[in-house]
């Protein structure tokens, strides 16, 4: 069975993408084949692969706007078990060209559904908002994790998330789930990152992974070198973190 898991939060600079990307690396590791969906049109889970985006024959853009087949568009990374659909600067017109097409919140559904059994995981990263691209991620998805980071008006804005996965739920895709929420930027010498694990564990009750992502340099300059960070150091705090990630997502599935 595969799992198709969305990372998602309107807000920027949460962790998001490093999420998307260090948890789909920490699971193909693992033994499990994890495709990575670049639905950011910024690219830069595509680039945190290894992956060229200049030399970018085909992207999520090209499936959602001219009904490129996915399996055209798929790309093989450098790490173990992983690949990824790319992003390119496009997508951010996606959305005016498909606002008038039928379904438009089930495109990337619809392409994805042919290659799904190849993989174990399908992991989706979300761009910064709440528009159409992220309601197709939201209508392909099993579940959606939700990165937090543990600074000031942490929940800012997650109740219009939740807004909006309640109308996917409703409309779209009746099984969407709450995977959990995941504690990003996290230093627990500080008595405000107390707090925001109070207050998030308040709003979401039995919902918050037990992994918490510390901040690290390690973690913070894989990325430039186009590297998930447990290739780029195995050892590092980051490393050890997203791999507990995968493990608490994989130990949830045999549950």
């Amino acid at each position: 069975m595969t799992k198709i898991i969305a990372i998602s939060n309107q807000k920027g600079g949460v962790g998001k993408t490093t999420t998307a990307v260090n948890l789909s690396a920490c699971l193909g590791a693992a033994g499990k084949k994890t495709l990575l969906i670049d639905a950011d049109p910024q690219g830069n889970a595509t680039s945190g692969v290894a992956i060229d985006k200049s030399k970018i024959k085909y992207s999520t853009y090209d499936i959602m706007v001219e009904g490129v087949k996915a399996e055209e568009c798929v790309l093989t990374t450098p790490y173990q078990n992983l690949h990824v659909l790319p992003s390119s600067i496009d997508l951010a017109a996606a959305e005016l060209e498909i606002a008038e097409k039928r379904h438009r919140e089930a495109l990337l559904k619809n392409a994805i559904l042919p290659i799904k059994q190849y993989y174990d995981y399908i992991i989706i990263d979300c761009p910064p908002s709440l528009g159409l691209i992220t309601a197709n991620a939201l209508t392909l998805a099993d579940s959606f994790i939700v990165p937090i980071q543990c600074e000031y008006y942490a929940l800012e804005g997650l109740s219009q998330l939740m807004s909006t996965v309640r109308i996917i739920k409703r409309q779209y895709n009746h099984s969407i789930e709450l995977e959990g929420v995941l504690l990003t930027m996290y230093d627990g010498r500080l008595n405000l990152t107390q707090q925001v694990v109070e207050e998030v564990k308040r709003f979401f009750p039995g919902k918050v992974f037990s992994t918490v992502i510390t901040r690290g340099v390690r973690l913070s300059e894989a990325p430039s070198f186009g590297m998930p960070v447990i290739y780029y150091d195995k050892s590092c705090k980051g490393s050890l973190a997203y791999t507990h990630l995968a493990e608490e997502i994989i130990a949830k599935e045999r549950h």
